[in-house]
C-alpha cells in the first residue's frame, strides 16, 4: 500500500503546486486590489488598462516598467494621484504586467 500511496501523494502535491503557479493575469487583477482603482477599458482613479497598453506598446522595457510600478508604486505618470505599492510577488507583478499589455483597444 505504501508503494502506491507515497507516489500518489507526491504527484498530488506537484499538481497542486503547479496549478497555484498557473494563475492568469485576469484572475490576479480580480483578486488583488488592482480593480479598486483600475478598469480594463474605463478610466477610474487610475488609467484604463487599454490606455496603459497603448502607452507602452512596442517598448522593449514595458514589462519591467509596469512591474516596477506595480510593486513599488508610481507618481506623475498618469496625473497627480499616486499609485500605491501593491503586495504582489515579482512573479505576480510580471503576470499582471504582461496581461495589462495585452489589453489593447
Amino acid at each position: 500500500m505504501k508503494k502506491f500511496l507515497l507516489p500518489l501523494l507526491a504527484l498530488g502535491g506537484t499538481l497542486i503546486a503547479s496549478s497555484a503557479l498557473a494563475v492568469d493575469g485576469e484572475t490576479l487583477y480580480k483578486t488583488k486590489v488592482c480593480a479598486a482603482c483600475h478598469a480594463i477599458d474605463t478610466k477610474m482613479v487610475g488609467p484604463a488598462y487599454t490606455d496603459v497598453a497603448e502607452k507602452y506598446a512596442g517598448q522593449d522595457d514595458a514589462v519591467a516598467t509596469l512591474m516596477d510600478s506595480i510593486m513599488n508604486g508610481s507618481q506623475g505618470k498618469w496625473g497627480p494621484i499616486p499609485m500605491s505599492p501593491n503586495a504582489v510577488t515579482e512573479e505576480e507583478a510580471k503576470i499582471l504586467a504582461e496581461w495589462i499589455l495585452q489589453q489593447k483597444k
